[in-house]
């Protein structure tokens, strides 16, 4: 497991091993999430990865249109 610290100015560095096994870069937008007692980081793609990130998915049960229903 891969730990870090958190400097006196709240920064912490993201460890070799796991810059390297997901491909972070240096200016990459990353959001941390609470989850229960626990803090996430997911990695924000950028428009171009995301394009098509959501192509063959079913839109017959979407959420949003049985919220508008009720």
């Amino acid at each position: 497991m891969d730990t870090s610290v958190v400097s006196s100015k709240f920064q912490v560095v993201i460890p070799r091993k796991i810059r390297e096994k997901f491909n972070v870069k240096p200016g990459q937008r990353v959001m941390f999430i609470p989850y229960q007692k626990s803090l996430r980081m997911v990695i924000v793609p950028s428009i171009e990865e995301a394009y098509g990130i959501l192509e063959g998915m079913n839109p017959d049960n979407l959420r949003e249109e049985e919220d508008e229903a009720r």
